[in-house]
Formats: structure tokens, sequence, C-alpha cells
């Protein structure tokens, strides 16, 4: 009997797995994939994602894996271009952006090394249960037979498809419809640049660095246009970069590397984080538009807060059900303004005159362009920042 079998082994089942076996927990991880092997992502990590490499003592592992780290961050508005600093959280400052390949490997090797015990290429076929509590899973690896583990806890780390989540029937809330289509390519030889936001009509890209000198873009366009994207997501990317003035100079005569990934299924919702021996954690309980690339960030926190509440129960310190609760409680209450801002910004639609005037006043006021950038970093909260009393006293400032 294993205390918790994480379903999942990326960036939300590892770092469970890992700080769950850290508290001396007998932890079974497992996932349908072998490692190293991508998925489609944003590959972003935030300062609060840094923050947490570095607590768990695995930053300077991605940091040697040749992933240019940055914290200049710009957004370029056509008519004017903003740069600021997002203020630092814990002691980490800087932006990094691996490929999966590298940081997975990472957080599954880190696991392993804390104790847990890990199942590549093993696929979960269901769920057991006994009076309406989860009790474990039943799986096979790769051309084996059915069998069956179980454990005081199953936590669903397996992504906004998740399986667990179905078998257990788990309640979406607050949820939105998928808003954009989001697609990403890989290019060699791409000068050094500032990585800036790049919003135009119905479009948005930006450019940034990551493994191997390599550059990713990423563009997003309307849900609505999705079948016109599949259909030659060629066209629409070179078309996206044509409209980026500064693109011009470092994008010259570059080779792009690799076939255009992306998605537009990217639904927004919330789900009940916990049950009956059954909890959620990363994009299983929680998922949003990835168009200001907080996933990971968010994934590596739930993984912590949810590690509290696992270990309160199962220490005896707290009612298990009570500590999960708490768990919900708070990654509710902390996500819940970027949920927004993200859907928000997922829309695509021209600013508002009221933004327009805060961009504006941004130009002169390097202190609040920082804080500006702090928001979409989520050191600093969007919902204070956009409050209508804050975003007049900046206004007003403004020669």
């Amino acid at each position: 009997m294993f205390d918790a079998i994480v379903v999942g082994a990326r960036c939300a089942g590892s770092p469970t797995a890992m700080l769950l076996a850290r508290c001396g927990y007998r932890v079974l991880l497992v996932d349908r994939a072998t490692f190293p092997s991508d998925t489609v992502s944003t590959h972003w990590i935030w300062q609060h994602g840094m923050a947490c490499l570095k607590r768990w003592g695995l930053l300077d592992r991605v940091l040697a894996t040749n992933c240019p780290p940055f914290r200049t961050i710009g957004l370029d508005l056509g008519a004017f271009k903003l740069t600021g600093d997002p203020p630092a959280i814990d002691g980490a400052a800087v932006i990094c952006v691996p490929r999966r390949t590298v940081l997975d490997k990472i957080l599954l090797d880190a696991a392993a090394d804390a104790g847990a015990e890990v199942r590549e290429g093993f696929s979960v076929t269901g769920l057991m249960s006994s009076d309406g509590r989860v009790t474990g899973i039943r799986g096979r690896v790769r051309g084996g037979a059915e069998i069956e583990e179980q454990a005081r806890l199953v936590i669903g780390a397996d992504g906004r498809n998740s399986l667990v989540a179905k078998a257990v029937g788990a309640e979406e809330y607050n949820a939105k419809p998928s808003l954009s289509c989001g697609y990403y390519a890989y290019w060699s030889g791409v000068l050094p640049h500032i990585p800036a936001i790049h919003p135009r009509e119905r479009r948005i890209v930006i450019s940034f660095p990551t493994n191997d000198g390599l550059t990713i873009t990423y563009f997003a366009c309307p849900r609505d246009e999705l079948a016109a994207v599949r259909r030659d997501p060629e066209r629409h990317l070179a078309d996206i970069i044509g409209l980026v003035a500064d693109f011009e100079e470092p994008f010259r005569g570059r080779t792009r590397v690799e076939r255009i990934r992306g998605s537009g299924d990217l639904p927004n919702f919330f789900r009940q984080a916990y049950g009956d021996g059954w909890a959620l954690v990363g994009d299983a309980g929680y998922h949003k538009d990835p168009i200001i690339a907080q996933g990971i960030s968010d994934a590596f926190r739930s993984a912590e807060w949810l590690t509290d509440a696992v270990h309160a129960g199962l220490s005896g310190a707290r009612p298990l059900s009570e500590a999960l609760a708490e768990y919900q409680r708070m990654r509710d209450e902390q996500l819940a303004p970027m949920y927004e801002l993200s859907c928000s910004m997922a829309t695509l639609e021209t600013p508002s005159p009221e933004m327009l005037a805060l961009y504006e006043a941004l130009r002169t006021n390097p202190i609040e362009r920082n804080q500006f950038f702090g928001t979409l970093g989520g050191a600093i909260s969007p919902a204070e920042y956009y409050a209508v009393d804050n975003l007049q006293r900046i206004i007003a400032a403004a020669p």
C-alpha cells in the first residue's frame, strides 16, 4: 500500500511526488509517457516558479541546461514600446523558458532521487474504489497485464483532460469557453533581442530564448479562426511575424526547426480539487488560457500547497478532508486574479481608452512600469493594480 499514487509526472505530478517523498511518504509516480519527451507547452517559468525551483534545490540544475535566464521584458504597442523588470519573488528575479524535454526530466529525476517509485510508460486504465472512496488505480505497462495498486490517496496530475478528474466526476466551476488558439515554433540563429509581447489586431505574438540556442515564437488568434490556422499554420506564422517590425532584423534569413505545435483546446475552468481518497493538482484541477504562460509556475505552487495539505492530513495533524478543503480554498484565492486576467487578455480585444491612457502614463514612470510587468508574472496582484482608483492615480501622475 502506498501513501500516495500520483498520476502524471510532468510539472505538477513530479514536484508533488518529490515533495511528498521528501516528507517520508511512500509514493508511486506513474505516467504513460517515457522521459525525456515533449509536450505542448508555453515553456515559460515566471519568478513564482523560479522561486519554487530555488526552494527545492533544482534551480541550478535548470540553469545549467544552457537555457538563458532573463529579467527584462517588453510590450510593443506599435506607436511605442514599454520595457521593465518584474519584481523578484522570494529572491528569484529572473525568468527562464526551458524546453519540456529538459525540464520534465529534471523534475522526474528529482522525484526518484527523493525516494518516489517511478513507473514510466504506465497507462492508468481506471480507479479502484470501495464504499464511494477511491482506494487505488488499475493500469499496465505497455504490453503488460493490467495490475492494481492501492493507496491512501490518489492524486490526479494528468492535465486538463484528466482521467482521474473524469473518473471521480470532479465538478467544474467558474468555467469559460476556449477564447484563443495558440501555436508556437522554434528557430535557430535568431539574433538576441528583448523578449516582448506584441499585440496586434486580433493577434498576439511573443518570442523568447530557450535551450540549444533556439528561439520560440508563440502566437495566438481568436478561437473562431482555429480551422483556418489548422489548415495553414505556416502562413499564419509568417503573416503574424511580418506584422512586427522589431522581428525584421533578428529573424532575417533564420531557419525554423521542427514542426509548428499548438492547440485550440484551451478551456478555462476550476475543478473541485479533492474528494474521498483523491485530489487534483496542476492543469487537472485548474486550467486557463496560456496567453500569459502561467501554467508551469501555477503547477509548482499548487504542488507545494497540496503537499502541505496531504502531509497535515496523513500525519494526523488535522483531518485530511479539512486540510484538502483548505488547499482548494488557497488555490482558488491565490490563482483567481490571474485566471481573470488571462481570460481577459485571451479575448484579444482592442485595449480600452483607460488601458491606452495607462500605457501612455507608463512611458515616463519606470517604477509603475515594473509593477505593471509584475502583474503579468504574478508578483503584483492584477486585481489591485487594475483597480480603478490605482489606474486613475497612475494616469493622473503622468506629465
